[in-house]
């Protein structure tokens, strides 16, 4: 029975679907790439490399997973999500199964970097896109809930990947992983869809007049949009941001094992941003609809600097605890803002290629940050001035946010 067949008779808005197929895509895709700081120890050990050399192995897949957006975006907003989607959890399934028969370090890179990056790459841009065109009233709420696939990720997987990597060796563990990610990630895929328009309906399930255009002249187009003066402001606060946004997920572990937190306690923290961000994009998402997106999305800035700046003070494993949940709450809702920001300012009939467009900043941060992270230690064997320009690169991320909010003049779309 088709979906159209189906929907107007539904008593769910398919909208609930879309969003629970991009939070399954954004569970897999994030929670297998997040899983990495516990094969950090194994692979450094097992390929007799340094810590900076192998974070760089994260950096490459995340340049990629947020840099391929730029493809990905407008792909979808041509094709469908469902296709880009689904071909990206199939790829990462192949990337990680390949990364679990890597003889070096370069074939880590090429099988990890390219599978998950590229596979989540594929997915991501095209899944949060879809969701944002389905509401109005409750955007960042839904776009919260689509991305808390992040949090719940980082909470489910990293202690999965430790139990599996003690059980089966960071090969097997990579296997399974593989085959999870190709199973669930590619399955729920089919069930987005990228236009409530298509299906007969309006944002938020309200019924479709029926002379009602497909889409809406005041969108923006893409080269509208990355011209005007929002985008370049939201485009550079997310690029410095990203330089110190990504580094707790690579060296909160292995900071806390330097400080004498046990590994089994020291994994656990990466759990704990994943509950702090699965709760920041539940409730700061809604919050965000009611104080208005872009002021959240300021104070989103202002609140990982403050974060990052405890982690510097805290070196066991309770006040890292705290730090990692509170770090979890503020870049979770970051995440959940930022693209229905973009719908706000620009309109969806373009949204997935103006959010693939600007997830390339972080793309750029994501491939600098960690891995500078670990070379900076290896020269200093202190993780204190990689902290430090994480926290700097926050306060200047606010300071461009904070200027933006002051100069726009333009209401957002509600």
């Amino acid at each position: 029975m088709s979906i159209q067949s189906t929907l107007p008779g539904s008593r769910i808005f398919h909208g609930w679907f879309v969003v629970a197929a991009a939070f399954a895509i954004t569970f897999v895709g994030f929670g297998c790439a997040y899983t990495f700081s516990a094969f950090l120890e194994s692979l450094q050990r097992d390929f007799g490399a340094s810590r900076g050399s192998v974070s760089l192995v994260f950096s490459l897949a995340g340049f990629l997973y947020f840099g391929l957006g730029i493809v990905s975006g407008p792909l979808a907003d041509r094709y469908g999500a469902r296709r880009l989607a689904l071909t990206g959890m199939l790829l990462m399934g192949f990337g990680l199964a390949a990364a679990s028969a890597a003889r070096n370090l370069i074939e880590v890179y090429v099988a990890y970097g390219l599978g998950v990056g590229v596979g989540a790459g594929l997915a991501y841009v095209p899944a949060i896109g879809a969701v944002q065109r389905w509401f109005v009233r409750r955007r960042g709420f839904a776009s919260g809930l689509a991305v808390s696939g992040i949090g719940v990720g980082t909470l489910v997987m990293p202690p999965l990947a430790t139990l599996l990597i003690e059980t089966l060796g960071w090969r097997g563990a990579y296997l399974a992983l593989g085959a999870f990610a190709a199973a669930i990630g590619g399955g729920m895929a089919l069930l987005l869809e990228s236009d409530p328009h298509t299906v007969g309906l309006n944002p938020d399930g309200d019924p479709l007049p029926p002379d009602a255009p497909s889409g809406r002249s005041e969108d923006a187009s893409v080269g509208e949009a990355i011209r005007s003066r929002r985008f370049v402001a939201l485009y550079a606060a997310c690029l410095v941001c990203s330089f110190g946004a990504f580094v707790p997920f690579v060296h909160l572990v292995p900071f806390a094992g330097d400080h004498g937190v046990p590994a089994s306690s020291a994994v656990l923290l990466l759990a704990i941003i994943g509950i702090g961000s699965t709760a920041g994009r539940f409730v700061l998402g809604g919050i965000a609809d009611r104080i208005g997106r872009q002021s959240a999305l300021l104070l989103s800035f202002v609140g990982m600097a403050v974060a990052l700046a405890l982690w510097l003070v805290s070196t066991s494993f309770w006040p890292l605890a705290g730090f990692a949940f509170v770090y979890g709450m503020i870049y979770g809702a970051w995440v959940a803002v930022l693209p229905a920001v973009v719908m706000d300012y620009f309109g969806g009939r373009h949204v997935s290629g103006i959010i693939g467009i600007l997830y390339t900043s972080v793309a750029f941060g994501t491939l600098i940050g960690p891995s500078a992270a670990g070379y900076a230690f290896d020269l200093t064997h202190d993780y204190t001035l990689p902290i430090l320009a994480s926290v700097a690169a926050n306060i200047c991320a606010s300071a461009i946010a904070g200027i933006m909010l002051r100069t726009a003049t333009t209401p957002e779309r509600n």
